[in-house]
This record gives structure tokens, C-alpha cells and sequence, in this order.
């Protein structure tokens, strides 16, 4: 990184590793074009002055590894590029030789501390630095480092620190709920954190579930449920633990999503063809949102609520429209390709997500809405699908078949490697949830 800007933090004051934050550190081209890489060094964890911590210390540095190595704007400086090492007299100022790092080519340096010993259970001190100057720029505590734990501590210091440096750390606070299909005519939502970590079954039923949605206060997750007697809405309580299904007339229940008030809008067919209908709390038909003689399917929403992206088959063949929920506006947003399905509305509304089927298959394309400008993200080979925004509106998950059976990737809003999330088995539509 050539230029840094002007340092304006001070020391954050954090209690159990939440920080009470200023403005980011660093404002890198994360969002736009242009995308900045942020060099990132370690020193090695310590358990006492000039001696290494091996152990839980370890573990958790290699955890934080893992965490950053998904991030395709943050590099990793190599230990072996480090003059003089990596194992410190000390992990805080004064006396912290910050000098060796920047001179290995790392603006940020990361340092932990066990001053209780290296030992599961007992506290660490994170730290981040900025080695042109010294500045302390974010410090946290974590005091419980059990061993089940540490993933968690990981995901926590990670968080606080794409805060710091971009201003947002939603990404490793998120949760991915998806669906795992394992037979036929049988198929579940799973959920896990967006580094892989923490696979969990939500549901076991007979049938197919379909299109998971998490609700905004992670209570609920809702999704399309088709079993041989009937199409339902799956509804699955975090609280209890239990798992309800909801039927409508028609029998069509197809892409719940949640709105921003905690209602659910969903895809039903009253008449002849399905439209989006809001629900209330208790899941029953509260109103319309979107109705005409077409195909209406597939909402999505951003944080305020005002926009809702959806599929409709308006002008023949699916494409992607955009309504105004305040004034009732309807804006046609996909312009080229015949069939283009699938919207995902980034959270500040500004960005699309969706699939298009082209000569070489499906593929995902982002849409600046305010420009009208349009990217290709994905080039395959197989079938890529089912795109879903991160919360951060930066991250994008999504199901392919390039390696043959579906599995679930990453790739951002300006596209590059996709990242393997899961490769279990059969998976597909992910979507993602602020929940712990």
C-alpha cells in the first residue's frame, strides 16, 4: 500500500473483545472499483516477555489465519520475509519494534498476549497496530479461551477488525443457513458460519425444503417446504427449537424472504399465477405487494424497507424488476439476456446480485443501481446460481456445480477466485443472517 491515511483513532476501550470505535483506519477501494490490498503482519503470540505461546495461543493465531485468508483484500506478510523475526520482546508500546514489519512490506500488525499463561480458558490481549507510526489502532480482551470456544474468538477479533479497517465487520458476525440435499425427494436446512466452521442441522423433515431465510433478529429462519401431499411455508423457531409448517390456498409457496419490519413476503398463488403477498408476525396474509397477470416470485428487500428487487414474468420470458414500496414504482433493472432470475438486494439498496442464463450457462452478474452499470462475477465451468449479498453487501455466496456435485461458494461484488464454503454434499441456496 503506497499512501495510508491520516490515523484518527484513538485506543478503543473494549470490553470482552466489543469495541467502542471511531472511524475506519483505513479507507481502501473495498466497495468500488479500483480494490486496494491491505498487507497484514503477526508476531508471534506470547505467553511472557520474549516467549512464545504454542499452544492455545497457537491455535488461535492459526484460526485468525484461516478467518483472513478468505479476505481477498487483506495479504498476509510471510514470517520468513520479517528481518529479525517475528517473536517480540514484548506485544504492546512502548518498546515494540513495529519498524522489521513495515520494512517486510505490512501497514497492519497484529500481536496477542497471554499474560496468564498460555493456557485454554485463560484471557488474551489482542492488538492491532499501525507500523508506519506505531499507533495502537484497536485492542481487545477475550476472557474465555476454551478450546470449543476459540473459533468464536477468532470470528470476534476478526470482526473487530475489518471494523477497524474498512468500518465494518458484519462478515464474521454473520451465520449461513443453506440446504443439503440427501436423497431423494429429501432435503434440509443447515446452517454455519461463513468460514465453513460450526455445521449445524436445522430441520429434518420429509420432503424438500427450499429457499431459507433468516429473520432479522435471527429467531427465525423460513423457507419453501414440498413434501407428497403438499407445498407449505417451513417455519423453524430458534427459541424453541421446533419446526411448523404453514399452508395457503393454491398450494405454491415459493422464495420467502423477510422484510426489514421482521415480516415475512412470500410467493403465493391466490389466482392463477403466483404473487408477493406480506405476512403478518403470526403468518398469515396481511397484504399485497406485488400483483399483476404475470409471474411474481423471488423478493428481496433492502434495510430500510422501501425497495423490493423480484422476478417477474411481466415481459415474457423472467427478468428483474425493482419497486419503489413507497410510491409504488415499478423499474424494470435487467435489461440484457431473456432470462435472468434469482435477485439479491444488497442492504443499502444500491447493488444487485442475480442469475442469468447464458450461452455457457447460468452465471452471476452484479448491477450498480445507481449507474445502471453491469457485471459478469462468474465464469463457471458448471452452472453458478442462487446468489445471496452478505450482510456487509461485499461478500457474495452462491451455489455452482463447477465441481460437480452443487456446493456453495464465495466471491465478492467485483468478482476474482470464488472461495469453497462447503463440499459436503449436495448444497444450494445460501442465505445469510446476523445470528450468533
Amino acid at each position: 500500500m503506497k499512501v495510508l491515511f491520516a490515523l484518527c483513532l484513538s485506543l478503543c476501550v473494549l470490553l470482552g473483545g466489543r469495541s467502542v470505535s471511531a472511524a475506519p483506519y483505513i479507507a481502501p477501494g473495498i466497495y468500488g472499483a479500483g480494490q486496494q490490498t491491505i498487507h497484514v503482519a503477526q508476531a508471534d503470540p506470547l505467553q511472557a516477555p520474549g516467549v512464545r505461546a504454542d499452544s492455545a495461543g497457537a491455535e488461535l493465531q492459526n484460526l485468525i489465519v484461516e478467518n483472513l485468508r478468505i479476505l481477498p483484500f487483506i495479504q498476509l506478510v510471510k514470517s520468513s520475509a520479517v528481518l529479525g523475526g517475528t517473536l517480540l520482546p514484548g506485544a504492546d508500546m512502548p518498546g515494540l519494534d513495529v519498524k522489521r514489519f513495515q520494512l517486510a512490506g505490512a501497514a497492519v500488525l497484529i500481536t496477542a498476549n497471554w499474560p496468564a499463561g498460555d493456557v485454554p480458558g485463560k484471557v488474551v490481549e489482542m492488538r492491532i497496530f499501525d507500523t508506519h507510526t506505531g499507533q495502537r489502532l484497536f485492542a481487545a480482551k477475550y476472557p474465555d479461551t476454551r478450546r470449543e470456544v476459540l473459533p468464536e474468538v477468532a470470528d470476534r477479533f476478526c470482526a473487530g477488525l475489518l471494523e477497524t479497517l474498512i468500518g465494518n465487520g458484519d462478515f464474521f458476525r454473520s451465520t449461513l443457513a443453506f440446504i443439503i440435499k440427501s436423497g431423494r425427494n429429501k432435503a434440509d436446512v443447515w446452517a454455519m458460519r461463513p468460514t465453513g466452521r460450526g455445521l449445524r442441522q436445522i430441520t429434518n423433515l420429509p420432503g424438500e425444503a427450499l429457499s431459507p431465510a433468516w429473520s432479522m433478529d435471527g429467531r427465525f429462519v423460513v423457507f419453501s417446504h414440498i413434501d407428497d401431499r403438499s407445498h407449505a411455508l417451513g417455519v423453524w423457531d430458534r427459541n424453541s427449537g421446533k419446526v411448523q409448517r404453514i399452508r395457503f390456498p393454491g398450494n405454491t409457496v415459493v422464495g420467502p424472504a423477510f422484510t426489514p419490519g421482521n415480516k415475512v413476503a412470500v410467493a403465493l398463488s391466490q389466482g392463477q399465477n403466483p404473487d408477493i403477498y406480506q405476512l403478518s408476525h403470526s403468518f398469515r396474509v396481511e397484504r399485497t405487494l406485488e400483483a399483476d397477470n404475470s409471474i411474481n416470485v423471488s423478493p428481496s428487500f433492502d434495510s430500510s424497507g422501501t425497495k423490493m428487487a423480484f422476478t417477474s414474468s411481466r415481459m415474457g420470458g423472467p427478468q428483474i424488476f425493482l419497486k419503489d414500496l413507497s410510491s409504488g414504482t415499478v423499474t424494470r433493472v435487467s435489461r440484457e439476456g431473456s432470462y435472468n432470475t434469482e435477485p439479491s438486494l444488497s442492504r443499502d439498496g444500491t447493488v444487485l446480485a442475480f442469475t442469468r442464463l447464458t450461452d455457457a450457462g447460468q452465471r452471476i452478474f452484479v448491477q450498480d443501481l445507481r449507474t445502471g452499470e453491469e457485471r459478469q462475477i462468474t465464469f463457471g465451468p458448471g452452472s453458478d446460481e442462487q446468489p445471496a449479498f452478505a450482510p456487509d453487501g461485499y461478500f457474495i455466496a452462491f451455489s455452482s456445480s463447477r465441481g460437480g456435485p452443487r456446493r456453495l461458494y464465495l466471491t465478492t461484488r467485483h468478482g476474482g477466485n470464488p472461495v469453497l464454503l462447503y463440499s459436503g454434499g449436495d448444497a444450494s441456496f445460501p442465505r445469510w443472517g446476523m445470528v450468533r
